[in-house]
């Protein structure tokens, strides 16, 4: 399977970017400001949305990734919310596509387009490559591990911050409260922490060096996976509370950080466990 991999890797990776661009093509793009009220359901609250157009556009992509490497799996986040048990594929032997057909859900039903799609393709817990795609915005982020990350076509190199770092951290309404605790540990002088939009994104806006750093409370792998390996193959770095990687597979040390250098990291996770 390995080798099966690694071709992929070498020929396929372009193959992925057009399948972004017909699932958004055929399924996203058509609904965007065109939701109608049926479209729209709760999940797990008010702020955890699901539209007709993430659940189209994962079956599309579900459909096309599992033709362009046979043998893989799909892990979506709409599949898993039926069937929780299709997330144990992530710790499996089988190459795994985790997929997030809409990134910023609550972003695309407002009508911004500050939402994104993501897929990453890892295998026995390590992502090999990712791509974020924002189809309002028509970018295409893309990274492979040990090759760099690129947005449309320019290497992307997340450079340092300045005197004041900002930190993008998770929405309060999926914190508990022993995190919300930690993350006001960034409430000091030469930080500024914001809610985060799209997780996808904000891992881009550092990729890309207009973010240094987010906070983030949750590690559902599909919300992570590609951004994280974005960010490292941009020059940037992660660790969670426990001050280790951060692991797809789960069970990490919440919060966790991601940024854009190692001394960006050690100060944001060394800020959240003084505060924990």
């Amino acid at each position: 399977m390995i080798e099966a991999i690694e071709d992929f890797l070498v020929r396929g990776v372009p193959d992925v970017e057009e399948a972004l661009r017909k699932a958004a093509a055929a399924e996203v793009m058509p609904r965007f400001r065109q939701l109608a009220d049926d479209d729209v359901v709760q999940k797990g609250g008010p702020h955890d949305l699901v539209t007709v157009a993430d659940r189209l556009a994962e079956e599309h992509l579900t459909a096309a990734l599992i033709t362009l490497l046979p043998g893989s799996v799909v892990v979506g986040e709409e599949a898993v919310h039926a069937d929780p048990s299709i997330y144990e594929a992530i710790g499996t032997d089988a190459p795994v596509w985790i997929v997030d057909p809409v990134d910023g859900t609550r972003q695309f039903v407002r009508g911004d387009p500050g939402f994104c799609m993501l897929i990453a393709l890892a295998w026995r817990g390590e992502v090999l490559a990712s791509w974020t795609y924002a189809p309002a915005l028509d970018e295409m982020a893309v990274a492979v591990r040990g090759k760099g990350a690129w947005l449309d076509g320019e290497r992307l190199v997340a450079g340092s911050p300045g005197e004041v770092i900002e930190v993008a951290t998770s929405h309060p309404d999926f914190t508990t409260p022993e995190q919300k605790h930690a993350l006001l540990g960034l409430r000091v002088q030469g930080v500024a922490p914001r809610p985060c939009g799209s997780a996808g994104l904000e891992y881009l806006a550092i990729a890309r060096g207009e973010l240094d750093a987010v906070a983030f409370s949750w590690e559902l792998a599909w919300d992570h996976a590609a951004g994280l390996l974005l960010v490292s193959e941009a020059g940037g770095r992660n660790l969670t509370a426990a001050g280790e990687p951060f692991r797809i597979e789960g069970g990490n040390a919440l919060p966790f950080t991601a940024g854009r250098d190692a001394a960006t990291v050690d100060r944001v996770v060394g800020l959240l466990s003084a505060a924990a």
